[in-house]
């Protein structure tokens, strides 16, 4: 049972590292319209007409998204990490809690940074720009947060599992 349970969280760990990598690396965390032009804005630039620029501007809440978000992203790789282990040679049961625990950590410094970038963008954004919407980078980090919460879940799942079960016996046949 450890192996199918901890699989799963390794799998649901996998894909939410590939998204959150996705959505801290790329510029649509938010659409809207700037002098009648499209535009769009990440955490680390934004674009005007498909011209993208860094953001001019150090504002406390980008600092603090970005920030979350990359410790989301090296507490998800050291769960995977850790879930993989699993599959090694014997039973490493506090590794994959370990892993259990890395995962659960990353969903909820993504869930932070999204409460953060959240907040600001309707109370300031939202103010600013009339024709103004989230964009598929920031659905995707949701997304994300789901599925490492989920692959937290599982490898801790895994772990009461696995102290649960009696070690196999080794019967022989004769």
């Amino acid at each position: 049972m450890l192996y199918t349970l901890a699989g799963g969280g390794t799998l649901c760990g996998v894909a939410a590292l590939v998204l959150l990598i996705v959505s801290t690396a790329t510029d649509f965390w938010m659409q809207y319209r700037y002098s009648g032009a499209s535009a769009n804005q990440g955490l680390w630039r934004f674009c005007i007409n498909h011209k993208c620029h860094a953001h001019t501007i150090t504002v406390a809440f980008w600092d603090a998204t970005r920030a979350f978000m990359l410790l989301s992203v090296l507490s998800c790789f050291a769960g995977v990490l850790l879930g993989l282990s699993a599959f090694g040679n014997g039973t490493k049961s506090r590794r994959v809690r370990t892993g259990g625990f890395a995962l659960l950590l990353s969903g909820f410094l993504a869930l932070l940074a999204l409460a953060i970038y959240t907040g600001v963008t309707v109370n300031f954004f939202g103010k600013r720009f009339l024709d103004w919407r989230f964009s598929w980078s920031y659905i995707v980090a949701w997304v994300a947060i789901i599925l490492s919460f989920a692959a937290g879940g599982f490898h801790l799942c895994a772990y009461q599992k696995n102290i649960a079960e009696p070690p196999p016996t080794n019967v022989q046949e004769s």
